[in-house]
């Protein structure tokens, strides 16, 4: 069902992808329901039985254990979420007739390639979180369900805790930054995520695609417009991730080949455009 009378489950609607999932709907004029993290535990089993009702035609699921650093102490509860509970949830909207609307990331990818991942590349994470989703990407085609799983990145709003938001109040405060510019990848702009996923779905799509924003840069990249729209003066200079250690690895080059996306949907937005559009919100 594509029409005004389907009925979607929007699990995490309070997050910065939930967010935009759930002004979409409402533009739109799509019913959805919403439930709570308490009305709808992807760790408990009779939660989601109980949750995904046999007249829901679409579960987005936007729930998911993000914290990519935590996630290297805490990767049994990470793949309870992300894995597990993904694997539960797929196997209930395969008993309800309901497609199920997932979303991936790009750690699920090693980082050694040099031109963008496709969807059929090998799969092999660096990090626990790669592998927590990796566990619920597999889950999901096994449970047999009619599913749409997107792989996305560096995803950014004007609403919640991002880069973006993150960069911006820094910059605020600071007369100089340093970001590292050793890791290649895609931003993502939520809202442009929400509405392209909504378009591979009603286009039929099924199985794995990837979205991103177009184009390509690094963290540093990324940081310096960002920079320079909230103060000119503060100062924005790269460096490598080896200056900065963090828990988790993270790929080098993570760019998403968007080529059987844009067959599909059309041309995607250059981050570079979605971005001045959310900066100027943040403004």
């Amino acid at each position: 069902m594509t029409g005004s009378n389907t009925r979607y489950l929007l699990l995490g609607a309070s997050g910065m992808l939930g967010r935009a999932w759930h002004e979409l709907l409402l533009e739109k004029q799509l019913f959805a329901l919403r439930p709570s993290h308490s009305q709808l535990d992807l760790t408990n089993l009779d939660s989601i039985e109980s949750g995904v009702t046999a007249d829901i035609d679409v579960v987005i699921n936007c729930a998911a254990w993000t914290d990519v650093d935590a996630a290297e102490t805490s990767e049994v509860a990470a793949t309870n979420i992300n894995g597990v509970g993904v694997g539960w949830l797929a196997e209930r909207c395969r008993d309800v007739n309901a497609t199920l609307v997932h979303y991936s990331t790009d750690y699920v990818f090693n980082g050694n390639a040099t031109s963008p991942y496709t969807t059929e590349h090998e799969i092999e994470p660096l990090n626990a979180y790669g592998r927590s989703k990796a566990h619920g990407e597999r889950a999901i085609v096994e449970s047999g369900c009619d599913h749409l799983i997107i792989r996305s990145s560096w995803l950014y709003a004007p609403w919640g805790k991002n880069f973006v938001t993150t960069i911006a109040g820094l910059a605020k405060e600071r007369p100089s930054l340093e970001v590292v510019a050793d890791q290649r990848g895609r931003p993502t702009s939520v809202e442009a995520l929400a509405r392209a996923s909504l378009a591979l779905k009603h286009s039929g799509a099924r199985g794995i695609f990837h979205v991103t924003d177009a184009g390509e840069c690094s963290w540093y990249d990324f940081a310096t417009p960002i920079g320079n729209f909230v103060n000119p003066e503060c100062r924005v200079t790269p460096c490598d991730s080896a200056q900065y250690p963090r828990p988790a690895l993270r790929p080098s080059y993570s760019v998403l080949d968007l080529g059987e996306t844009e067959a599909r949907i059309g041309k995607l937005r250059p981050w570079q455009e979605n971005l001045k559009q959310v900066l100027n919100r943040l403004a």
